[in-house]
């Protein structure tokens, strides 16, 4: 008897052992944790969904990267070196890590959700190829923020009113657009805009409207320019390359479609409304549905506004990061996102 009891006990061991080494949890950095795309996606999937979907076979231990205390740019270099398993951050704040990196969020030519995502899906080879040089990572998909507007905490009437101002861009070729318009473009973190605003640091800062809703921008600015001169600002969720290979495919399967289906999709499919009624929230014109309307002052651009930053943006910023990119980045970005957008890098 003792003899069979001995046995079970190993037995059983040994199965618990078995089950448990089949068993995949995933340590995962999320993007801001205050923001919608975090609050309202990322995590019911990997919490909830990613759970469900695998039948308890696949879970995720989340945290986010300024709930680590870590910057932005960092996340997908330590997400390369193995610290953790899954990444997701904006791609912006990868870039000087991989110039090519920027044609993946380029400013004004996408003024809706639908030509957004096309123009994404398009650069998606790009990207996967960046990833796994430069990072070690497998992409699992690229969700987006709402298109990066101008908040302004002095009097504005047009894209003329920004020669001359400091202002915080939400990307390098954000930046570089900014001057090209006449502004200087200033370097400072999400989280740092705020007390930049209050202090006079900056005159205007761009970011998403929900994000801007969100963090309480509307308490330090006045003004608020619709003009989408910060792209979208894609968040781009990877994997490190060796945790991946060590999936078996089915794994795998669960892990590439889940993100698409549960987590990229529908963070798509709400960009545009969401974006309509965050400047409701900020502005008071319209409803806000989701809290409380605030009365930020819309400054919606003209034509000329538009077509101004578009030139710019076609005879000196794109050229310019074709150039600085090097190899036959500028040419694959014309071919496919290009192609998408109705643009050609000269």
């Amino acid at each position: 008897m003792k003899k069979y009891i001995a046995l079970t006990t190993l037995s059983l061991a040994a199965f618990a052992a078995a089950s448990s080494a089949q068993a995949v949890e995933l340590s995962v950095v999320g993007s801001w944790s205050g923001l919608p795309l975090h609050k309202q996606y990322e995590a019911p999937f990997w919490n909830e969904t990613l759970p469900e979907i695998s039948g308890g076979d696949m879970t995720a231990t989340l945290t986010t990267h300024d709930q680590m205390g870590i910057g932005g740019g960092d996340v997908f270099r330590m997400l390369s070196q193995g610290v953790f398993d899954v990444g997701m951050t904006v791609g912006d704040y990868a870039v000087s890590d991989s110039a090519a990196l920027e044609g993946l969020d380029v400013p004004l030519i996408a003024t809706d959700a639908e030509t957004a995502h096309k123009a994404v899906e398009a650069a998606r080879p790009m990207v996967d190829d960046i990833f796994k040089t430069v990072f070690n990572a497998k992409v699992l998909g690229i969700a987006p923020y709402p298109p990066q507007i101008v908040f302004c905490n002095a009097e504005i009437t047009s894209l003329d009113d920004l020669k001359g101002k400091k202002i915080r861009a939400s990307g390098r070729m954000t930046a570089k657009l900014l001057e090209a318009l006449g502004a200087e473009g200033v370097n400072i973190s999400f989280g740092e805009v705020p007390g930049a605003l209050q202090r006079g640091v900056v005159d205007c800062a761009v970011t998403g409207a929900g994000s801007g809703y969100n963090a309480g921008w509307w308490e330090v600015t006045t003004h608020l320019l619709t003009l989408p001169l910060g792209g979208w600002d894609p968040v781009v969720t990877a994997i490190n390359l060796d945790k991946w290979n060590s999936l078996s495919a089915e794994e795998q399967k669960i892990l590439e479609t889940g993100v698409h289906d549960k987590l990229e999709a529908p963070a798509w499919e709400t960009a545009q409304s969401a974006l309509e009624n965050d400047i409701a929230c900020l502005t008071g014109n319209g409803e806000c549905s989701y809290g409380d309307a605030r009365n930020l002052i819309l400054v919606e651009a003209s034509e000329a506004d538009t077509a101004k930053a578009k030139e710019v943006l076609l005879t000196q910023v794109l050229p310019e990061w074709s150039e600085r990119a090097g190899g036959d980045w500028g040419k694959r970005w014309s071919d496919t996102v290009g192609k998408v957008t109705g643009v050609e890098i000269k």
